[in-house]
This record gives C-alpha cells, structure tokens and sequence, in this order.
C-alpha cells in the first residue's frame, strides 16, 4: 500500500485516506462517503450503471465497485447514529452525488457519530450494542431484547436497511481493526475478534471495506510487537592472567 495512505477507527465512524484500485462488487454495513481529494469518484452499481462526482454516499448494503481513484478520503459511518440518518433522509438508499460534502472531516461527525438516531426502537439499538462483543445467536439476542427473531429482523430491515447478520459481521471487524490499531497482529486480532482465522478476517474485511488487516496495517502506521528474541551470550573479553609477584633473593653478607 501506499506509504501516505492512513486508516483510523473512531467512535461510529471509520475513515480511509489514501489510493484506490478497482474493487470487486461488494457492500458495507455502514454509510460510505467517498470524497476524491482530485478529480472524481468513480463506482458502478450492480446493474451496470455507473456513477461519478467529487462525492458520492452509498447506502449500506447497496452493491457496487470502485474504480481507481488515485486519492480519496472515504468515511464508514455506522447506521444507527445521528449522522447516518442525516445521510439517509438526503441521499436516500442508494447511490448519490453530494459534492456539498467535499469538505467534510472528522470534526464534522463529532457528537452525531456517537448518539443514536432518533426514531430506531430502543431494543433494536440494545441488540446491536450486545453484537459489539461475544453476543449470542440470533434467538437468544431476540429474547434478550425481548422481541422475536423475526420482529428483530424486520425492525433491522425496516429502520437500519442492512440485516442484523450483516451488523454483526460489521461488529466483529470494528473489533478487528481496534485490536490492529492497539498493534496488534493479524492472526491475534482475527481471534480477539471472534473470526475463525485471519483468512477469514481478510475475506470479510476486503468484502467490507475493500482493504485487507495488512493493508489496515500499514495505514494505521503500527506494527504488532516483534517476537522475543532469546538472550545473547556476553562476549567474553580476553582473560587478564595474574602473575605472582618476583621473589627477591637476599643475600647475607659473609
């Protein structure tokens, strides 16, 4: 990756800056605002139609591919804060041009990143909470919120768009990418943060956010603890060898 390219994880929100090669088809459980620092913007959605501007926000779960873009800034903010559902009442659920947005920054996203947004159903927030550590299986997370798995799913759908399954994965790779920033390695955080193994962090992570735990890596600018190494021995000096003193001889005189 690019030496200049940076990565940061903030409360409800994750930011991107650095280049951008073409990407496979693929959807975020979050907001994306990509802004390009030059020039423009370039994706194609999963009919085929392409989009372009020096902003675009893609809804979550919406599939599409990003064309290279050799500097952009891209933002991730999660669904249920108060920012998202700004983004979601003025571009809607797709894909949008927001070239008004070209100079957002983190100081922009403050408090709204980190308080929910009005209107979601106070259980639906407690079960995505209860997703950001060891949570339990759909039905037990439903119960525990007292609702349905099905009442659970359909409020997830109805006020957020994206399945809770898909939340959870989004969760789980918060998780991965604070453990990374902490300096952590790939395969540790892969563990710490419920993924089988890092082939399968990297699959989710590229599928999600389109860089792998390296790449993550190297624009956090940390690197996980190098390995103990084993005491060396001490080099030995040259022995100083100690002589005895002379004996003087004394003669008596005759």
């Amino acid at each position: 990756m690019d030496s200049s390219a940076r990565f940061k994880v903030g409360e409800g929100y994750a930011v991107y800056r650095g280049p951008a090669a073409d990407s496979a088809v693929h959807s975020h459980a979050a907001f994306q605002v990509a802004i390009a620092a030059h020039g423009e913007v370039r994706m194609v959605d999963a009919a085929g139609a392409r989009h372009r501007g020096t902003v675009l926000v893609v809804a979550p779960m919406v599939r599409h591919r990003m064309l290279a873009t050799a500097h952009l800034v891209t933002f991730f903010v999660e669904p249920q804060c108060v920012f998202a559902g700004r983004l979601r009442r003025r571009y809607g659920g797709g894909i949008a041009n927001a070239t008004e947005l070209h100079a957002m920054s983190e100081g922009d996203l403050g408090p709204a990143s980190m308080r929910p947004a009005g209107g979601l159903d106070p259980r639906l927030l407690r079960a995505m909470d209860t997703l950001r550590g060891d949570a339990p299986p759909m039905a037990g997370l439903a119960a525990a919120v007292g609702l349905s798995p099905q009442r659970l799913r359909a409020l997830a759908q109805a006020q957020l768009g994206m399945p809770l399954a898909r939340w959870r994965v989004w969760a789980r790779l918060r998780r991965a990418a604070e453990a990374l920033q902490r300096g952590r390695s790939p395969a540790d955080a892969a563990a710490e943060a419920g993924f089988t193994d890092q082939a399968h962090l990297t699959r989710r992570m590229r599928e999600m956010i389109g860089l792998t735990p390296a790449a993550v890596v190297a624009a956090l600018g940390t690197h996980p603890p190098a390995a103990a190494q084993p005491p060396q021995p001490a080099a030995h000096s040259p022995q100083t060898v100690a002589h005895p003193p002379p004996v003087v001889v004394r003669r008596r005189g005759g």
